[in-house]
């Protein structure tokens, strides 16, 4: 057994090469995501990035994300999430810095790392999943340690005067869907019709619908309403007690039926079991 699994930190690290598909997801803990290498456009919020080798993504992780990846190629990357409330409480003065602003800004950021910056937190992130499944009794502290030394790395990569800032594909395609997710984000409370997108964006309702799959790998509707579920448990992290058919009918659903029947198909949870486990007492 680990000292990670025996004395547990709200920290997790793994480097991946798995390409089992993902949906659009979000949680609580703040992400570092790193890119090793592989084909991938990466969707957070309204926003796709086609990632080259070097990427440093830092997410506040409420915010929707998804790797679109071509499995033709190996998908490498490291992950690290972590409890932004445990951070916080590593870094009390005698430290200076506010070293988890580069996750609190609205904006996620995607930060491209020159070669010797790759080189400089490449053994960090391999070091940080090392520790994660150490059975040195020291590894405990070493891996505090080590993630303090990753998150002063990163404060200082997101404050160089000229970080390299990767920018988001310019092809008309990947605009049209930015600008549809976009407009998701501004009406998604309300009763949305394909039509009335199509209206919107001046663009054929078929070809909206598919290019949408085409670029994202799930249908329109499929994250219309994962839209809707991420929101729905966002008000019940912040207030369990709030009632389901209030919060139904806040996040867009007309019927309380058809929320209930789509939040256990997005979280395995019907709404209930969800507060119930947000409000359940830590042990």
């Amino acid at each position: 057994m680990s000292v990670q699994e025996r004395y547990p930190l709200p920290i997790e690290a793994m480097y991946n090469t798995s390409q089992i598909p993902t949906d659009f997801h979000s949680h609580l803990e703040y992400e570092i995501y790193y890119f090793h290498s592989g084909k991938c456009k990466l969707l957070i919020g309204d926003s796709i990035y086609e990632l080259a080798p070097g990427n440093l993504i830092l997410m506040n992780g409420m915010t929707l994300h998804y790797p679109s990846i071509d499995n033709r190629y190996e998908y490498c990357r490291t992950v690290v999430h972590f409890d932004p409330a445990f951070a916080s409480g590593l870094f009390q003065p005698p430290f200076l810095v506010p070293l988890l602003l580069p996750f609190e800004r609205q904006t996620n950021r995607l930060i491209s790392l020159k070669a010797e910056e790759q080189a400089r937190i490449e053994p960090l992130l391999e070091r940080l999943c090392q520790l994660r499944q150490s059975d040195d009794p020291l590894s405990h502290d070493r891996l505090i340690l080590c993630f303090q030394e990753l998150l002063l790395l990163i404060y200082e990569f997101a404050h160089m005067p000229s970080y390299g800032q990767a920018s988001p594909p310019s092809s008309i395609k990947h605009q049209n869907v930015q600008k549809l997710i976009a407009y998701i984000e501004e009406h998604y409370r309300e009763e949305l019709e394909l039509d009335d997108i199509a209206d919107y964006m001046h663009l054929n309702k078929h070809y909206l619908v598919k290019i949408f799959k085409e670029t994202t790998g799930i249908t329109l509707f499929h994250y219309l309403y994962q839209r809707r579920i991420n929101q729905a448990k966002m008000l019940f992290t912040m207030n369990p007690d709030r009632s389901i058919t209030e919060t139904a009918f806040e996040v867009g659903f007309k019927y309380v039926s058809h929320f209930s029947q789509t939040f256990k198909k997005f979280t395995g949870q019907s709404p209930d079991d969800y507060r119930k486990g947000i409000a359940r007492p830590l042990a």
